[in-house]
């Protein structure tokens, strides 16, 4: 694992594009597993700025993001396709129909997981995941438990979950109790992995997720594991690690 401490949430964002924007031009067809939630969209901003400079391209390329909310339309504001497309995929030159996100909509939950598994599957697996890290050690919705899920699948938010979203919404009823996610075996099979955490509420959890023991109490911490992670934090989010 390699670990990164930048001096400011920007210059975390430029670093975390250059590993992006490093596999697009390595591997042009690379498949991309993608992440939501406020910390990425900065990074997000970097790679369109880098497409419309002509640095990169998207065209080749096929994407993956890690969760969605059951039960929210693709067209809702706060749905993660709706967030992907306003943040991303509509500025840049990827083709629509190689976005992939959980249906949402679907309520037949083992379809939706099965046929999200099988698409990733046939995609030849992910070349490069990013995640953001949850204050209680979860990436995509996988929540602190006493294992680690494997496969996608559906998932009960916790409270501590819900709401942390609830500010995103009109109210923390709106928010949904329940997403389809990637499972951490599903993340584990990316042939590297990038994580991105900012703030000074983050410090604590990068420090137990990376240098703590591993446990399915911490999900992140799981990734201590992985062959290749690199780990981006601004100075906030690294203070208990430097």
């Amino acid at each position: 694992m390699e670990l990164i401490i930048a001096s400011n949430y920007d210059e975390m964002s430029r670093l975390a594009a250059d590993k992006i924007a490093l596999c697009l031009k390595d591997k042009p067809e690379c498949v991309l597993g993608l992440a939501t939630g406020s910390t990425p969209i900065g990074l997000y901003a970097q790679l369109v700025e880098d497409f419309q400079n002509g640095k990169i391209s998207f065209a080749r390329a096929t994407t993956f993001n890690l969760d969605e909310y059951r039960g929210l339309d693709p067209q809702h504001n706060q749905s993660y396709r709706y967030f992907m497309q306003k943040n991303l995929f509509d500025h840049v030159d990827v083709e629509l129909e190689k976005t992939h996100v959980p249906d949402g909509a679907n309520s037949d939950a083992q379809a939706a997981c099965d046929a999200y598994e099988k698409g990733i599957e046939e995609a030849g697996g992910i070349d490069l995941q990013l995640l953001g890290l949850g204050h209680n050690g979860h990436i995509g919705f996988n929540e602190p438990d006493d294992s680690f899920p494997v496969g996608t699948h559906v998932v009960d938010l916790t409270e501590s979950t819900i709401n942390a979203n609830s500010r995103l919404f009109d109210s923390i009823d709106e928010v949904p109790r329940q997403a389809y996610t990637m499972g951490v075996g599903t993340i584990m099979k990316a042939r590297s992995i990038l994580v991105v955490a900012s703030g000074a509420d983050k410090a604590q959890i990068v420090r137990d997720a990376f240098f703590g023991p591993v446990t399915p109490q911490v999900p992140a911490s799981v990734l201590q594991l992985h062959p290749d992670v690199t780990v981006i934090v601004d100075a906030e989010a690294g203070s208990l690690c430097a």
